[in-house]
């Protein structure tokens, strides 16, 4: 265990959470995995063994947390990589999309992850050292995709919080991470990893079509391949110095490069409003 490292990862029975438990396991690492049906997870991976315990978690419940990492801690002895990968989209415009429904993906995209830092931190703070990689989205760096508000929404709030844990752990030894990924060819855009809103307001056709399209155009075409984010992530973890944001996939990157230019261009071209208001 002097080579290898003990990961705690969220949301682990299927996409991006499942490929980097498998590569973790097959590179010789010891991993507790969360999933909220632990027998799904069992059937994706294998039956526990010494490199892997799988744990049944409701990540919205306290109490549910801390007991999977303190079995994992059990387990292990120590944590030393914490990935909140877990979370779900949630489609429709903010008309369109009711408070149960804001709330719920809230509850698991923010909240969840929010809890699991809670009841990890104690751990990686007392051993000085540590790692926590928030999974957010390119859509938590870009906003501008009609009926995903609420979820773009999460993803900032995720890049906002990751932001200042780097701030607040730098002291103990601890980095974090917020990955910015694009579109990689998981089963995200299928099953129950995408909703779509319960009432639809036919006059939005902006959003239909994009919804449209990630359910038939884009699912099953996205470029980005999950073995090499997987591959990425480990990568992250061995670095001396590592970026407080990391995006993943070419057509994030593009993304991200495009959304940088036009904000530093909007800034600049308001330079006079926004600085006439000093005394």
């Amino acid at each position: 265990m002097d080579t290898k490292k003990v990961w705690f990862v969220t949301g682990a029975s299927k996409g991006l959470g499942l490929t980097l438990v498998k590569r973790l396991l097959a590179e010789g690492h010891f991993v507790a995995a969360t999933s909220r049906n632990i027998a799904e997870l069992e059937s994706a991976v294998s039956d526990e063994n010494e490199s892997f315990i799988p744990l049944e978690v409701d990540l919205v419940n306290e109490t549910s947390v801390e007991a999977a990492v303190e079995k994992a801690i059990a387990k292990f002895n120590k944590l030393e990589v914490v990935v909140n990968n877990a979370g779900f989209g949630q489609l429709g415009t903010l008309e369109e999309i009711t408070d149960l429904e804001s709330r719920q993906n809230f509850d698991i995209n923010v909240f969840g992850s929010l809890n699991i830092i809670r009841k990890t931190m104690p751990y990686l703070r007392k051993q000085k050292n540590g790692f926590i990689i928030n999974i957010a989205s390119i859509g938590g760096l870009t906003g501008e995709f009609a009926g995903w508000g609420i979820y773009c929404a999460t993803k900032f709030a995720v890049v906002g919080f990751t932001e200042a844990l780097a701030a607040e752990v730098k002291e103990f030894g601890v980095n974090a991470t917020v990955v910015y990924p694009g579109y990689f060819r998981t089963d995200f855009l299928t099953g129950g990893s995408l909703r779509t809103p319960k009432t639809e307001i036919e006059e939005y056709t902006v959003a239909r079509q994009l919804q449209t399209a990630h359910e038939k155009d884009i699912n099953g075409h996205q470029p980005g391949d999950p073995e090499k984010a997987a591959l990425a992530l480990v990568e992250l973890v061995s670095m001396k110095n590592p970026p407080i944001h990391l995006v993943l996939g070419s057509d994030a990157f593009s993304l991200a490069e495009d959304k940088l230019n036009a904000l530093q261009n909007e800034i600049s071209a308001f330079k006079k409003l926004s600085t006439s208001t000093d005394y």
